[in-house]
């Protein structure tokens, strides 16, 4: 994808995950909350919309580390528009459970399961009354959809072994022995059927919101992780494809060697891949996972893009990084194969390419004219060369943000910045008594065709509106805008009407 450099404006957009947005009891849906949301980019002239993985979280509600890279979450589950369309029923519980959600700020990860299930029973109670178009409809969705089977399968596994990982089920699930799957699904078929009409449904009521965007000009830009979790559908009904035995004993793992800022490298814990085995079936999981996210999103931003040319892999045994090996990925073999089929002279992907890069992975993404990322807040360390520096950003197809998901919201990455670096930096940008507003502008004003800020930046909040701290697994991906979504129009309008200034309304 090339960010078109011949355009005279340039575009602007904004980064927040669906489960932060106000619309549902616990978290934002795929509702009307989403559709206000849109309206309100639309309106003031954003015209992009970047968001987490729309997958299942692992137990700590990570979006990075999902047992599924097909589904989408049930979280996101829209009960009204269930309820209108007369999927489900009006119920005593659910009323209790929207007004219980009115007083929690947070995003509560068990009762937002909980309610999950209790929307997923109602579907099940009613499918038998659905038309028979509606069943019709929901069959053929399977039929083109063949991943929702095992997943369906791998999920009431999950619940039945108490959500112990597969490796630690009896063997012939562990396994996977046909025979005695095909067995139990018959002996647990409703179960089954719930969790296939959830997805049916999210996927349902996703398009409508995805058509709703198009319809505003509002261009959707998701995201992949590179790596799949270990205890997840893909591994298990695909163990050829990972670095894993088929009793599940990790053979290579993945991470990242040692640096200035970690003595032991990072250690990630999940299987890197077979590149022999994606190769002989001509990258057959990977197209058919770029298919899907392609279904759902207009760009897709691709974690540690790195990894496509080179990755460091680790002993499954070893406790730490520092005993790796950097091997090469059939990075441009995948591309040119997603290319071809996928029909599209540009892949839409924006290549993750922060950190310490080598020129293979640059030579990489500038072949297949993918932009990178440039993160503002990693700009100011003293080097005249550091290539986040505003004036430094030379290459216009790259997405600038003030900072992402994982850094401190600039508030409070200012506030902990030394203040002879405060100093310079005032002096050198003129800055004013808000930095967050500051640095969005100094975005704005960078070549870049896109300029992204997180909602928290735009609303000039502190680190009690982080939405991850990586190397933390406590109150992370909880946070939610508690106050109703016209309360952010004020600064969506300001943030549309400074892009404006700097010509940042085109379209992507």
């Amino acid at each position: 994808m090339i960010l078109d450099s011949h355009s005279q404006k340039k575009s602007l957009g904004v980064l927040v995950h669906p489960t932060s947005l106000p619309g549902g009891s616990y978290c934002g849906t795929f509702g009307n909350g989403l559709k206000n949301w849109i309206n309100l980019l639309s309106d003031n002239k954003i015209f992009t919309w970047q968001f987490l993985p729309l997958t299942p979280t692992d137990n700590l509600g990570s979006p990075y580390s999902s047992p599924s890279s097909f589904a989408l979450n049930p979280w996101f589950l829209d009960v009204n528009e269930l309820k209108s369309n007369g999927y489900i029923e009006d119920s005593i519980q659910l009323e209790e459970i929207r007004l219980n959600g009115l007083n929690i700020n947070t995003i509560n990860f068990q009762i937002a399961d909980n309610l999950s299930k209790l929307i997923g029973d109602m579907l099940l109670r009613n499918w038998d009354s659905q038309k028979s178009s509606t069943k019709k409809e929901f069959f053929i969705w399977l039929e083109n959809n063949k991943w929702v089977n095992d997943f369906s399968i791998f999920t009431v596994l999950k619940e039945e072994f108490n959500l112990m990982p597969w490796w630690a089920w009896p063997q012939e699930f562990r396994e996977k022995e046909q025979s005695k799957l095909d067995l139990w699904s018959k002996e647990n078929e409703n179960k089954l059927l719930i969790k296939k009409l959830i997805q049916w449904h999210l996927h349902r009521q996703w398009l409508e919101i995805k058509k709703f965007a198009k319809n505003r000009d509002v261009k959707l830009i998701g995201d992949i992780p590179f790596y799949i979790s270990r205890d997840s559908v893909d591994v298990w009904s695909n163990k050829s494809l990972f670095s894993i035995s088929k009793s599940g004993d990790l053979i290579y793992q993945s991470g990242v060697p040692p640096d200035y800022f970690s003595s032991n490298g990072q250690l990630w814990g999940t299987p890197v891949y077979e590149w022999s085995e994606h190769i002989r079936t001509e990258f057959y999981w990977w197209i058919e996972r770029f298919k899907r996210q392609f279904e759902l999103v207009d760009i897709v931003r691709l974690d540690h893009f790195r990894a496509l040319a080179g990755y460091w892999r680790v002993d499954g045994k070893a406790k730490n990084a520092i005993d790796g090996k950097w091997l090469k990925s059939p990075g441009k073999e995948l591309l040119e194969s997603l290319r071809k089929h996928l029909d599209l002279k540009d892949l839409p992907i924006i290549a993750e390419d922060l950190g310490v890069i080598t020129d293979d992975v640059n030579k990489l993404r500038n072949d297949f004219n993918l932009p990178g990322m440039k993160i503002l807040q990693f700009a100011f360390d003293g080097d005249k060369e550091n290539p986040y520096l505003p004036q430094n950003i030379k290459d216009d197809n790259c997405v600038v943000y003030t900072g992402t998901h994982d850094n401190s919201t600039t508030i409070s990455w200012w506030a902990n910045l030394d203040e002879k670096l405060k100093e310079k930096i005032i002096n050198k940008y003129k800055f004013s008594n808000n930095p967050a507003w500051n640095l969005i502008e100094l975005g704005m004003q960078t070549n870049s065709k896109l300029f992204v800020a997180p909602i928290q930046d735009i609303l000039s909040l502190d680190d009690s509106s982080r939405i991850n701290k990586p190397g933390t697994t406590s109150y992370n991906w909880t946070w939610k805008y508690s106050k109703p979504l016209n309360k952010i129009e004020p600064y969506l309008r300001h943030f549309g009407s400074l892009g404006e200034s700097y010509y940042r309304t085109n379209i992507l």
